[in-house]
């Protein structure tokens, strides 16, 4: 087996910004592992959720460190990484987990989803993304959105540092556009809020009832992540009696420990495979959460159609996917997940069910972007 690691650029069509700021582009990392005529790959890179955070440099050194020890190993089973892999940060052990179980499938010739036993027919669709921005700027990218495919679930961005009021214009605005929407096509759009922990206490009270009030179907994340477990459950305990809609986990949510913690204080959790660690862990998360009563969101960063379509292999078990940052980049090397007016699919193909764009910019992450290369 040969492992390499390479830097690479992806560039959002339309920036999105967020309660805790904007991107325009990322550096994200591509993880080959190559045995027996067979490459896995995996993707991760750096993201902040506003009490924990991590660089695609800091996550680069900690792959560099490993890969000394991964040229002694083959590429299965994965049950004997788990040892070797615990000690790394999450994303650091995405991008392992994912190119193991890429290769995985692809030595098998299935994708992962079938391998799992997933009914690939029992997936729904797709919420896209608004960002925060004038009403202005979200109307129109709505209407870019709606250019690009027939959505009808909207995840609008909250918690904007103008303020509630503007966030309840952004909200009335969207609600328009969405009843109008409906009432040219026929076919009814629901619409998600997603605050990032963008409201105090005495705000997200506020919001919540009245979002109930809008028709809105669910609130993500209304306060700010806390790093003890303990009051993060607080927060949300006492949040949950004001809450008439669902309740959803994202920013708190990292890991199997806490979708068990917060079980009895939300509605529903965020998976994201960079916060997960990859698929393995992931896979837990969604088939627990569904065992306890959980809705299932399954979601991205500005992630490349590589870690949204290493996601969708999960589709089956998710309620409310949002994997749509790969469908807002200029140079993604990675084909998209198939997508039915706006189901996204989980790929076909063996492993991770994705493949590279024939002409695309894989091809070109050779030296100097090349970080290490090793026999392993």
């Amino acid at each position: 087996m040969r492992c390499a690691l390479r830097r690479f650029s992806l560039t959002k069509a339309v920036p999105l910004a967020i309660s805790r700021g904007t991107t325009a582009t990322v550096e994200h990392l591509l993880l080959s592992v190559e045995h027996e005529g067979v490459t896995g790959w995996g993707e991760t890179g750096g993201f902040d959720t506003g009490h924990r955070s991590f660089t695609t440099g800091s996550i680069a050194a900690e792959l560099e460190a490993l890969l000394p020890t991964l040229e002694t190993l083959v590429p299965e089973p994965r049950q004997a990484f788990d040892s070797l892999l615990a000690p790394l940060s999450p994303p650091a052990r995405c991008a392992v987990d994912l190119a193991l179980l890429d290769w995985w499938g692809k030595r098998l010739d299935q994708p992962l989803g079938r391998l799992w036993g997933l009914d690939h027919r029992a997936v729904v669709p797709t919420s896209v993304t608004l960002g925060l921005g004038t009403v202005e700027a979200v109307l129109e990218r709505l209407e870019l959105w709606w250019r690009q495919l027939p959505a009808t679930r909207i995840k609008l961005k909250l918690g904007s540092p103008a303020g509630l009021d503007h966030d309840r214009a952004l909200v009335e605005a969207v609600r328009g556009a969405l009843a109008r929407q409906a009432d040219r096509t026929g076919v009814a759009c629901e619409l998600q809020v997603d605050a990032n922990g963008g409201w105090d206490r005495d705000g997200a009270r506020a919001m919540v009832g009245w979002l109930g009030e809008q028709g809105v179907v669910l609130v993500e994340q209304p306060l700010p992540p806390q790093a003890d477990p303990d009051a993060d459950c607080a927060a949300f305990a006492d949040l949950e009696l004001d809450c008439p809609i669902p309740l959803v986990a994202d920013e708190s949510c990292w890991d199997l420990s806490d979708v068990v913690r917060l079980a009895p204080f939300v509605d529903g959790v965020n998976i994201k495979l960079l916060k997960s660690g990859g698929l393995s862990e992931a896979l837990l998360m969604a088939c627990t959460a569904r065992r306890l009563g959980l809705a299932v969101m399954v979601g991205c960063y500005s992630d490349s159609a590589l870690l949204n379509g290493s996601a969708a292999q999960l589709l089956p078990l998710v309620d409310w996917p949002d994997l749509d940052s790969h469908l807002n980049l200029l140079d993604d090397p990675f084909l998209p997940p198939p997508l039915i007016q706006d189901v996204l699919q989980p790929g076909r193909s063996a492993g991770v069910g994705v493949l590279p764009c024939p002409n695309g910019s894989l091809a070109d992450l050779s030296p100097p972007t090349l970080l290490s290369t090793s026999p392993c």
